[in-house]
């Protein structure tokens, strides 16, 4: 049994087991160092269109850094006129002779400095940079480089160990740990990511550094933190490896990088507004607009759908939407499970490409009204044809010209709303709005469709019982 034990043991550690614990209980991550500290790098960038620093001074972290040496150097201190503008940062061998980081690692850069964990430094050509998923691949012409192994991210489980090894503040092969603290996260700042959450340490330095499983093998690119200092607390973020991958194979191959584009204005479904489509919880994504000519609008899709999967992925929350279609290939067509009224129902759609005027949407401020009638707490008026015309060529809708106390207001609708429908009906009279509400149950909640400042928005109004 000794001996049964001593050989598993045996084989175990030649394998290097990532679940192995140290003698403090805690797992050893030295293999993890070991194995992939030498297929990560140090960035450095100058930007030569900027002034810099005036007194020609090398800005904190890059003293001690590796390249404080190389920017003397190249630039040389204190005579007068200052540097060129300059930023350090982390990145990975990826393929034989390329390497990923983050877009704003390398944004408007003129020359591009990759440090090796050998020390070689070679100047690296910018193959393609894509802002919306802060991705940028580079290319070296070097030999003897050693790529990642490259992991799932989609595996990656909440609560599991992983590495960071970068270059905080210019300090290369740094090694810090944690866990995965969440999944999926979706940022203001990069709406098409579904981040990786941890609370590894990260800092100003170690954007584009790869993020590791005690396997060794690359899940994600630290590229955020959440910080009210600027330093760490506690709160990271890293772009899944397996997102990235396609990104960067779409660099290499052509340059860019094309997104899906499904051609609808969404948001987040509530509890009362769960309640007043019959869903049993808040999920899926409610569509508010449907653009027109677009892929959506061609499809079937209606104002007030509320979109529970896109081509098999579960959109739990709105949030979840624009990554899924993004990252789905232009011209393919999927299938759409979604809520109307009441049913589920699939549509097949033909995903279309993402460019910028796609990406726009007017807006213009409402005029004050005068007042009319009273409805739910609302004072309300019909458009006429040159205002429907003014707020975009809406087919019909009244405007709130004054709240009171009352259900309305309690909602969250608010004084120069446009009521569009009620409960999926349309809206062209302060007659036809009254007829719609009578019509409902007392004590329900109803979806209202407004257009406030030229964006579509739902709100669920609550009809009082008499």
């Amino acid at each position: 049994m000794i001996a049964r034990f001593a050989s598993v043991l045996f084989l175990l550690v030649l394998a290097g087991c990532s679940s192995e614990p140290s003698g403090n209980g805690l797992p050893d991550f030295s293999h993890v160092a070991e194995k992939a500290g030498p297929s990560v790098v140090n960035i450095a960038t100058m930007s030569r269109g900027e002034s810099g620093n005036a007194e020609g001074e090398l800005p904190f972290g890059l003293e001690e850094s590796p390249f404080g040496d190389w920017f003397r150097d190249h630039f040389g201190e204190g005579e007068g006129g200052g540097m060129p503008s300059r930023s350090l940062g982390s990145g990975f061998v990826l393929w034989d002779d390329y390497v990923l980081t983050n877009h704003h690692v390398v944004r408007d850069a003129d020359e591009i400095i990759v440090r090796l964990a050998d020390r070689r430094e070679l100047e690296a050509e910018l193959v393609g940079s894509d802002e919306r998923s802060d991705l940028a691949l580079l290319r070296l012409d070097a030999d003897d480089l050693r790529p990642v192994e490259v992991g799932s991210s989609e595996v990656l489980k909440v609560g599991n160990w992983v590495v960071a090894i970068g270059s905080p503040f210019g300090f290369e092969q740094t090694v810090t740990a944690g866990i995965v603290s969440a999944k999926g996260r979706s940022l203001a700042s990069g709406q098409y990511v579904p981040f990786i959450q941890t609370d590894v340490a990260i800092n100003k330095g170690n954007s584009g550094g790869p993020l590791f499983n005690l396997d060794g093998e690359v899940v994600g690119i630290n590229s955020q933190i959440y910080s009210q200092t600027g330093g760490y607390q506690g709160i990271s973020f890293a772009i899944p490896i397996d997102m990235a991958i396609s990104v960067a194979e779409q660099l290499r191959d052509e340059g860019s990088v094309a997104r899906g584009w499904l051609g609808v204005v969404i948001q987040e479904v509530t509890r009362e507004l769960a309640m007043s489509f019959g869903l049993d919880k808040p999920q899926g994504a409610l569509v508010t607009r449907v653009l027109p000519d677009g892929p959506a609008a061609s499809a079937g899709l209606r104002e007030g759908d509320v979109i529970l999967s896109f081509d098999g992925e579960p959109i739990p929350r709105s949030a979840a939407l624009p990554a899924v279609v993004g990252a789905t290939k232009p011209g393919r067509e999927v299938e759409v499970v979604l809520l109307r009224d009441g049913d589920r129902m699939e549509l097949d759609v033909s995903v279309g490409e993402l460019n910028e005027s796609a990406m726009r949407d007017g807006a213009s401020p409402l005029p004050e009204p005068p007042t009319d009638t009273g409805l739910l707490g609302m004072r309300v008026e019909t458009l006429s044809s040159q205002e429907r015309e003014a707020e975009g060529g809406i087919g019909g809708g009244v405007r709130v010209a004054e709240l009171q106390a009352g259900p309305a207001r309690e909602a969250g609708i608010r004084s120069g709303d446009i009521i569009l429908t009620v409960a999926g009906t349309e809206i062209d009279s302060v007659t036809r709005l009254r007829e719609v509400i009578e019509r409902q149950t007392p004590g329900r909640s109803v979806p209202f469709l407004v257009q406030r400042r030229g964006s579509p928005l739902f709100i669920a109004v609550r009809i009082p019982e008499s």
